[in-house]
C-alpha cells in the first residue's frame, strides 16, 4: 500500500491481513471527487485498485436500510455508508473522520 500518510502498523495491517475490503461506496465518493476535480486520479485507478488485493465489498439493500436507520451524526452519505456495512458485515472500519468515529462501530483510526 501506498499511502505516506498512513502509519507503519496500519499500512502493515493493510498490507498482510488476509481479507481487506474496499466499498464500492469509496470508489463511488472517489470516482464523483475526481469528477468535479476535487481529486486527481490516475486513468488506471481501478485496475490498480482490483489488482491490489483489496475484496471487494459491493453496496447491499441491508447496507442501504442501516445507513438509513443510522442517528444524523454525520450527513455525508458515502460515510454513513462505510459505518453500515462495517456494522451489517461485522468489520473494523479504518477512518480519521471523527464524525463516523461517533457511531457505534468497530473503528480504527488512521
Amino acid at each position: 500500500m501506498d499511502d505516506e500518510t498512513l502509519s507503519p502498523d496500519v499500512k502493515g495491517l493493510i498490507d498482510t491481513e488476509p481479507e481487506v475490503f474496499v466499498s464500492s461506496a469509496s470508489v463511488w465518493e472517489i470516482v464523483v471527487k475526481a469528477a468535479v476535480g476535487k481529486l486527481p486520479v490516475p486513468p488506471d485507478m481501478n485496475d490498480a485498485l482490483l489488482a491490489s488485493g483489496l475484496r471487494e465489498l459491493p453496496i447491499r439493500s441491508r447496507h442501504a436500510w442501516e445507513a438509513g436507520a443510522l442517528p444524523l451524526l454525520h450527513r455525508d452519505p458515502f460515510d454513513r455508508m462505510l459505518v453500515a456495512q462495517a456494522r451489517c458485515e461485522g468489520l473494523t472500519l479504518f477512518t480519521r473522520d471523527r464524525s463516523v468515529q461517533a457511531y457505534e462501530v468497530e473503528f480504527r483510526p488512521v
